[in-house]
């Protein structure tokens, strides 16, 4: 049922409490809807931001008199800003292919570094305040975004995935001494490594480059050419290594996991999420359950590859495309009827702005969660609270409004439980704060 946005009320409608001296900014925004991140909507809603962290929240009626003297910034609806779980800052379709040798050359990964500082002003402006990248160069310039100058999200990155050789992360094209130079030398978002010792040294060589999560991958994959989405890679004692070394540190790990043999392998070592999960069946989904892991679907590459670049990819990488395709949908129709938690992510690769794939259309994901069985509400709880879960144990208080989360915060100007869909149009996301900061502030032009 359709639920018309009321405008906020007046501003006069203050609870009776003592003023508290601060030295703290605070700023105090109204909303007419108010969505949570987990839990009921909140109509006439009200919330605080008191430096970097959400200082009260609650129903307009019953606001502190401690922010009386504050005036409020008015907005049809507040939320969380979203997650994305799954993406990459590589500069993809600006500065060439993932598999060209130009990717070694001197000053390649300046380059990307680069291209990727207006990717991560976009992937903000698009409202996404925090992004968990499981390979590219966001973690190399997350110094740059925490500290500034940049502007971007906040950055959960991985570094590199971490492959056998010869499995979906290394590069089939280059030669093997190229790739391994330009692992332990280049600085390149690449890791390729083989038994339990070489597994362990290059989890700690990540989190030496600032990892804050670590990807693997355990089965084959579709873009890279010689081997296959059902391949088992690494095997169960490789993947319980470094699974328990990233674990030393609080790190999470994200598993590459297309076939169901590769799922099965890295849900036993104890990872947290199922990146794509293709081949997910009724034993893979209880034993998600199970393990309490979470499953990343990124239904957006899948889509949009099929759709624009079909015609343009090798053919192997077609037919396994192709092969999965239906399979994406059938998995993810299966999680959410067996009530599996999911966490959003794209796969986001590209920066050419002329490209469905190119960072800032992260939240069509949002659209594909409710095509497939969620309602809005549902998918926004994927988006923004369940996001930081994929990090475990290096989980931020993030991804919900309450009190004493971080103050990541978007603002949109149409109502996302009526069309989901609005969150896709940038200009629908009026205002977006990060830890309380203000980024962006353009309320949508009436038409």
């Amino acid at each position: 049922m359709r639920v018309p946005i009321q405008p906020p009320l007046s501003s006069s409608h203050i609870a009776s409490e003592p003023p508290v001296e601060d030295s703290e900014t605070l700023s105090l925004i109204i909303a007419a809807l108010l969505i949570p991140g987990r839990g009921e909507p909140i109509y006439n809603g009200a919330l605080a931001i008191k430096g970097s962290k959400i200082d009260w929240i609650g129903s307009h009626f019953n606001i502190p008199t401690k922010y009386s003297n504050i005036a409020p910034r008015q907005v049809p609806v507040l939320m969380p800003g979203l997650w994305d779980c799954h993406v990459h800052f590589t500069g993809l379709d600006v500065i060439g292919g993932l598999s060209s040798l130009s990717m070694y050359l001197p000053g390649y990964n300046a380059l990307g570094g680069a291209v990727t500082v207006d990717d991560l002003k976009t992937t903000l402006m698009a409202g996404y305040t925090s992004v968990r990248e499981l390979g590219g160069y966001g973690g190399d310039l997350w110094p740059a975004v925490e500290n500034g100058p940049l502007i971007g999200p906040n950055i959960y990155s991985a570094i590199a995935p971490l492959s056998i050789t010869g499995g979906h992360g290394d590069d089939h094209a280059s030669p093997i001494s190229t790739v391994m130079a330009a692992m332990n030398c280049g600085g390149s978002p690449i890791g390729v490594c083989d038994g339990v010792d070489d597994c362990v040294k290059t989890v700690r060589k990540m989190v030496r480059r600032g990892a804050r999560c670590i990807k693997v991958c355990s089965s084959g994959g579709v873009g890279s050419l010689n081997d296959d989405p059902e391949d088992r890679q690494f095997s169960d004692e490789e993947l319980k290594a470094m699974v328990e070394e990233a674990a030393r540190s609080r790190r999470a790990v994200a598993a590459h996991a297309i076939g169901k043999a590769g799922i099965l392998a890295a849900l036993r070592a104890g990872v947290k999420s199922i990146e794509h999960g293709m081949y997910m069946d009724e034993e893979v989904a209880d034993l998600m359950l199970e393990k309490d892991a979470i499953f990343v679907p990124t239904q957006h590459i899948v889509r949009i590859l099929a759709r624009d670049y079909s015609d343009q990819l090798p053919p192997p990488v077609k037919r396994k495309l192709l092969g999965i395709y239906d399979k994406s949908k059938d998995a993810y129709r299966l999680a959410i009827k067996k009530g599996v938690k999911v966490a959003l992510g794209t796969d986001m690769t590209s920066s050419a702005r002329t490209s469905a794939l190119s960072h800032g259309n992260n939240a069509h994901e949002l659209v594909y969660a409710v095509e497939l069985g969620m309602t809005p509400l549902q998918a926004i709880e994927c988006a923004t609270a369940n996001g930081p879960e994929t990090l475990g144990g290096m989980a931020p208080l993030s991804g919900q409004l309450k009190v004493g989360y971080d103050a990541d915060i978007i603002a949109v100007a149409a109502n996302p439980l009526d069309d989901v869909r609005v969150l896709t149009n940038t200009n629908n996301i009026t205002h977006v704060w990060k830890g309380g900061k203000l980024f962006k502030s353009r309320p949508k032009m009436s038409t």
